[in-house]
């Protein structure tokens, strides 16, 4: 995708940025391990709040799943405030990536699927973006289409922030998990459908990322490949054949999706290989380039950090390699 370079820096003036405005970080009470912190910088997507509130707002929490003192695992629920956990490199390479944790559209896990990552690609160059999305179960207007708004919504400010953050406005990609890696794939699929009325400058530009890497993601919304707990969030448990279809990424590939990088593990026994290999079989027919990792041990879930001892823990190492190849660095 070739960006107008002009068009975003029109949006960069034209957006305001009101840095003391920013809501926090979700953090928890728990003290993190000595060397780690949290981001300092956040970014709230909607500058009036979200579009399309219930009538009672879900209440924000995080729960630390970790009872080791060395380690954190926490998720967040109820996110009410939609927005980015930012960290920047020391040494910046010029791309971007937008990270979606998963947590089966119940939670977003922060840590081992979100900050852990975000860290170390901000140790190799990229900025990186932690996305805190509006979960469907919580009674948002735009129904199953309210993470995918988010998403679009923060593709769409990096861009419109790149020029005054020294970024390409280009070289975004998107990295998502289980069921974050659906919304990375609805986002890399759908990125031109509209989800929502455009707020500011920033909704002119383009919400397509420019690689995307759904990690044993979630894909197919029918049964019996259909992670059931997420389709029973996203679409409802007596969704029809047309709606399960709407929202199942491998029956809305185009030749505008990006070029995708896909990892699964043979025995995951959460969400069905056959996701990864659904989505592959629709990029291949549709003429975009996707690479594969399926491996034979890893299950599910794992991040950066659960499948350290196994095959499975190099993946990092293999997007790096992908995305490089592909000019992302």
């Amino acid at each position: 995708m070739k960006l107008d370079r002009r068009s975003a820096l029109l949006a960069a003036l034209a957006t305001p940025f009101a840095a003391s405005a920013q809501t926090a970080s979700p953090r928890g009470d728990k003290p993190l391990p000595a060397g780690l912190v949290d981001p300092a910088e956040t970014i709230d997507l909607w500058p009036k709040g979200a579009p399309g509130k219930p009538a009672k707002l879900p209440v924000e929490k995080v729960e630390e799943r970790s009872t080791d003192a060395a380690l954190t695992d926490r998720s967040v629920t109820g996110v009410a405030n939609p927005r980015m956990a930012v960290f920047r490199p020391r040494v910046a390479n010029g791309a971007s990536v937008l990270i979606t944790p998963g947590g089966g559209y119940v939670r977003i896990v922060l840590d081992h699927e979100g900050y852990v990552l975000a860290r170390w690609l901000a140790a190799q160059g990229f900025t990186a973006y932690v996305l805190f999305y509006r979960l469907p179960g919580d009674g948002w207007a735009a129904g199953p289409d309210v993470a995918l708004s988010d998403a679009q919504r923060a593709m769409r400010l990096i861009r419109a922030r790149a020029i005054r953050d020294a970024l390409d406005p280009e070289r975004v990609a998107a990295i998502g998990f289980s069921a974050g890696g659906h919304l990375c794939a609805d986002l890399a699929t759908r990125h031109a459908v509209k989800t929502y009325d455009p707020v500011d400058a920033a909704d002119r530009l383009g919400a397509r990322p420019f690689v995307a890497a759904p990690i044993y993601p979630v894909i197919s919304m029918s049964a019996p490949t259909a992670h059931m707990g997420s389709r029973k969030q996203l679409v409802g448990e007596d969704a029809s054949p047309a709606l399960e279809a709407a929202h199942s990424p491998h029956l809305n590939v185009t030749q505008a999706t990006p070029p995708c990088f896909l990892v699964h593990s043979e025995d995951d026994g959460t969400v069905p290989v056959e996701n990864s290999l659904l989505l592959r079989a629709a990029l291949k027919a549709a003429g975009v380039p996707v690479e594969t990792h399926l491996f034979t041990h890893g299950g599910h879930g794992y991040g950066m950090t659960k499948a350290l001892s196994k095959p499975a823990g190099v993946w990092p190492e293999l997007f790096l390699t992908w995305a490089r190849s592909q000019g992302m660095a």
